[in-house]
């Protein structure tokens, strides 16, 4: 059998896309992974647990951590949702969800501050009583902005600020590397 050519589309197998559960996938998790960059453009990746409430997700963090300062100073940050490995069928194609958000630090003692103080406690118990009293705590919010779901392998989309699915993203699909 020669593989340096194309195989004949006809007998390529067609990948279906699976539909998108982006809600399901946040609601199952408790923390967001988050992509950040310092003033010299070094990347930083962490996490926060959180909540979400009226689209906006909302973290307690500390100035110990070096994202704090990126989310505070850069206002911008990607934020990761991802299938746990145990769970998952194929690690190359984990189900998971990227979001462009903006940060924005909420004022202590706010009403929203205390709002969702309050939110986060009952999502992550009372160590949040403690931690939202140390003095280098804050609370940010991030707002979403644009993000992409993947979910198998040809199964990718766009999504939008409210996590609503846009389109499916197949302007590229994965080609057989003979064809190239």
């Amino acid at each position: 059998m020669n593989h340096n050519h194309p195989t004949p589309a006809s007998n390529q197998k067609e990948v279906k896309p699976i539909a998108p559960k982006v809600k399901e996938l946040v609601e199952r998790s408790k923390s967001i992974i988050l992509g950040t960059v310092d003033a010299e453009g070094n990347p930083n990746a962490s996490y926060a647990p959180f909540v979400q409430v009226d689209g906006k997700f909302y973290i307690l963090v500390s100035f110990m951590a070096r994202h704090t300062k990126n989310l505070r100073d850069r206002k911008k940050v990607s934020m990761m949702f991802i299938e746990d490995e145990t769970t998952s069928k194929q690690l190359f194609a984990r189900e998971r969800l990227t979001i462009d958000a903006e940060a924005e630090q909420i004022e202590s003692g706010s009403e929203t501050w205390n709002t969702i103080v309050g939110k986060l406690k009952e999502t992550h118990g009372k160590v949040v009583d403690v931690i939202s009293n140390m003095g280098d705590f804050i609370l940010i919010a991030l707002q979403p902005v644009k993000g992409a779901y993947v979910n198998g392998f040809g199964s990718a989309y766009f999504v939008n600020e409210a996590l609503e699915v846009l389109e499916h993203r197949n302007e590229v699909g994965h080609g057989d590397k003979s064809e190239k």
